[in-house]
């Protein structure tokens, strides 16, 4: 741990006040080669993500994470043993990432498939096929989904919907206006020509459409959320 600190270039004292420990818990044990605290060492590495624990143990592998290493811990699988689908997985793909806010809506972002729009692409390993990744808004599937996480998702059809799943949807609202959405789909009381939209957050009434007016759908495979500043 302090060959880490002397990498990055921080003082133990500063160290000990960022982890929120008292002066002298990592100096005195520096000084004396002698074991952190267990609790001592879980602050640490929860201040300092970048270092690798398996070389903090046993010097198994490389002081500072891959930036694979360093995703896997921020991306989220969505409800993974509750989807009722499963699906392939890649070891390794690049997602377009887009700003659905430089687009004319969503039905419009599947259509074109104008590479304009691409703000960057994430790299991930071991997801289903993803088309694309937008940032959420809201929080309607808090705290499954928070505005500002980042779901990637696959394109689809009414006809293929998979009740119980969530869903990336678009719905017509009037001829200027649609309506982004992440929810879960379920079946609707008043029919086939209808769905149920549901939300995590039990602050949200469930909601039926018709489906004429899904302008566009896409199942959400996977959700990203950086639990660290950068």
């Amino acid at each position: 741990m302090k060959e880490y600190l002397d990498f990055k270039g921080v003082s133990v004292s500063v160290a000990e006040k960022e982890i929120g420990v008292a002066n002298g818990t990592l100096s005195k044990p520096f000084k004396a080669n002698t074991t952190i605290k267990t609790d001592t060492l879980e602050k640490f590495l929860n201040v300092y993500t970048d270092i690798n624990p398996f070389w903090v143990l046993d010097g198994s592998k490389a002081m500072i994470k891959s930036d694979v290493e360093s995703i896997k811990e921020n991306v989220q699988v969505y409800n993974t043993k509750k989807r009722r689908t499963k699906d392939a997985i890649i070891d390794m793909q690049e997602v377009p990432f887009y700003n659905l806010e430089a687009t004319a809506g969503l039905q419009a972002l599947f259509n074109s498939g104008n590479p304009q729009k691409v703000l960057d692409t994430i790299k991930i390993p071991n997801l289903p096929k993803c088309d694309g990744a937008l940032t959420v808004t809201g929080d309607s599937m808090y705290p499954l989904l928070k505005s500002g996480d980042i779901v990637l998702y696959k394109q689809t059809s009414v006809e293929s919907i998979f009740y119980g799943e969530m869903y990336l949807i678009s719905v017509k609202i009037d001829e200027w206006e649609e309506y982004v959405t992440v929810k879960y789909v379920q079946k609707s009381d008043k029919g086939d020509g209808f769905v149920k939209l549901v939300s995590q957050n039990q602050h949200h009434q469930p909601k039926d459409i018709d489906i004429k007016n899904i302008q566009a759908i896409a199942m959400v495979k996977a959700s990203v959320r950086f639990n660290t500043m950068f």
